[in-house]
């Protein structure tokens, strides 16, 4: 009987995972830079109160009780 050797060898993707690390990274860097213009033009700041509102709380003042 005769040995049949098969040797299977992978495909070549030359350079199809580097455009997909290129988009990655595009992708990445457009995330950050819109974060970070939003953030100079204050998308992300707490609602203020319209107009001149004054805002007065009273704190009381705790009590020390006595070990009983």
């Amino acid at each position: 009987m005769a040995d049949t050797i098969i040797t299977n060898s992978p495909e070549k993707n030359d350079g199809d995972s580097g455009a997909g690390w290129v988009v990655a990274l595009v992708i990445i860097i457009v995330v950050v830079v819109g974060g970070i213009l939003l953030y100079r033009h204050g998308a992300f700041r707490a609602a203020a109160p319209a107009g001149n509102t004054n805002i007065n709380v009273t704190v009381p003042v705790p009590t020390i009780t006595p070990n009983q």
